[in-house]
């Protein structure tokens, strides 16, 4: 039996709780279809295959969600911080009991392989945990007062609605990951997932509605981008507007913003150079090369896009990864290969205008850089060694199963070459000199950087980029101050 035909046996019939796949947006405590008929389909990206609709809902009917969400402000706002954080530790708790049906709908639907799922959903849940916490932490802080006969106090309140805009690549968690946080900080939401993957973002609709959030608090909208999120900059009821995406997008929402003068949460485009010096561990630096690539097929705004390898071991170093390469497996994200599906067609042509780009200018190819036979939305991995800066894979973002190499003399020279993007989401360093570890630590012009590994986020540290990378930091305390205003008290005390 084929990879693609063992898919076709496994549907979403086989989810132990079908109420987890809805076709209905949720706003104001309701499912709801949209106006007339107008849908929006899903389809699996290993096949094609229709998986089912959504509601394209009307701009009116975001609006009243917003309005919605507006009403129920001051009642959710109202409830002690311990009182919200038990709603959301009865959704952590309704997520992990709904773990692998969470997961196999992510897999259908956005294609990663299922161990990737299994993970992101526990990541989703830690997000709802560590929140579910840290509610009871806004406290008030005192100031020693310049002024006699006065007491001062500065305190942190809910800012008001939160539109949150998630992306396709990772579902589940970056819903998580901004609504727990603003409903924490006793905020209400109201929510607009990728058309590309939206049943992932339903389901945890569904749990949220279990969990008992009350009518109004969580609303999760289907429909076309424009309008749903055009409802949301438009309103003035909207205060903070978090966006996970391009920065081609996040640039239009910039200016959408601008005339309710809102607060930006943004996590835009990554272009992450990998560095790997002379003295670092090769096969630990191969290895954590591999990981920081492929995860999720390449399509993350963490992966790793551009490889500099210090010239004495860089034939070693891409001898090996290539090595590595070869072993990958390809297939169906249910099979849980290495690598699944791309989300689209446009997501393969963009590796293949890359992977030709850089062999037109002279580059070699040691792995891959075709589309596999098994569907037209796989992509083989691929090795690109000898690629010169000009090439159109060390100047945007693949966001793809590519990985493209070459070497550098001087850590003047690579520090140059890193720094040389607008996008400073991260960057990933390999060295075991302590010194080079705090210079480049401090001079990479980047929101984050992973030394001697690639794994380095959680719900306790604040993810975010410089420049055009975005805008704030999302997890840790820092991710609910952002939905949060700051409020100062002077009282006078005679």
């Amino acid at each position: 039996m084929s990879a693609l035909a063992a898919l076709e046996k496994t549907a979403l019939s086989d989810l132990r709780d079908p109420r987890l796949f809805r076709e209905y947006a949720y706003a104001d405590g309701r499912w709801i279809a949209g106006a007339g008929d107008a849908v929006i389909d899903v389809a699996n990206p290993a096949d094609g295959a229709r998986l089912g609709c959504v509601p394209a809902l009307s701009t009116a009917q975001a609006e009243e969600a917003v309005a919605a969400a507006h009403q129920a402000f001051a009642g959710w706002a109202a409830l002690l911080p311990q009182e919200r954080a038990a709603i959301l530790k009865r959704w952590h708790g309704l997520i992990l009991e709904a773990r692998e049906d969470l997961a196999h709908l992510m897999v259908l639907e956005q294609g990663k392989p299922l161990s990737e799922a299994r993970g992101e959903i526990d990541y989703a849940a830690s997000f709802v945990e560590f929140y579910a916490e840290e509610a009871k932490r806004l406290n008030v802080e005192g100031i020693t007062s310049h002024l006699p006969d006065a007491q001062m106090r500065v305190s942190r309140e809910p800012a008001g609605v939160a539109g949150l805009v998630t992306p396709w690549n990772f579902p589940s968690a970056m819903l998580t990951r901004k609504a727990a946080a603003a409903l924490a900080a006793g905020c209400t939401v109201v929510a607009h997932p990728s058309s590309e993957t939206p049943f992932s973002a339903l389901a945890l609709a569904e749990l949220a509605e279990r969990a008992g959030f009350p009518a109004g608090v969580f609303n999760m909208l289907t429909g076309k981008a424009a309008e749903m999120v055009g409802a949301m900059t438009a309103s003035r009821h909207v205060r903070v507007l978090s966006f996970t995406g391009s920065t081609e997008i996040g640039r239009l929402l910039y200016g959408q913003s601008a005339a309710t003068v809102k607060r930006l949460v943004m996590e835009l485009g990554g272009h992450a150079p990998f560095m790997a010096f002379a003295d670092c561990d090769l096969d630990r630096a191969v290895e954590s090369a591999v990981s920081a690539k492929f995860a999720t097929s390449g399509q993350d705004c963490l992966a790793a896009n551009r490889f500099y390898i210090e010239r004495p071991i860089y034939e070693a170093f891409v001898s090996a990864f290539a090595e590595k390469v070869r072993a990958l497996s390809v297939g169906p994200g249910l099979q849980d290969p290495d690598i699944g599906p791309l989300i689209n067609a446009r997501a393969v042509a963009k590796q293949e205008e890359h992977v030709a780009d850089a062999l037109a200018r002279g580059a070699r190819l040691l792995v891959g850089g075709r589309r596999s036979e098994l569907g037209e939305n796989f992509f083989l991995p691929t090795v690109l060694a000898d690629v010169p800066e000009s090439a159109l894979v060390f100047r945007e973002e693949t966001f793809g199963p590519v990985a493209a190499f070459t070497p550098f003399d001087a850590e003047e020279d690579v520090l140059a070459r890193a720094n040389e993007t607008e996008t400073g989401l991260v960057a990933y360093l390999h060295t075991q000199n302590p010194a080079r570890v705090a210079r480049l630590s401090r001079a990479l012009q980047f929101g984050m950087v992973a030394v001697n590994r690639t794994r380095i986020t959680g719900a306790p540290i604040p993810f975010g980029g410089v420049k055009q990378a975005g805008l704030g930091r999302e997890g840790s305390r820092m991710g609910m101050e952002e939905f949060t205003n700051v409020k100062y008290a002077c009282i006078d005390t005679r």
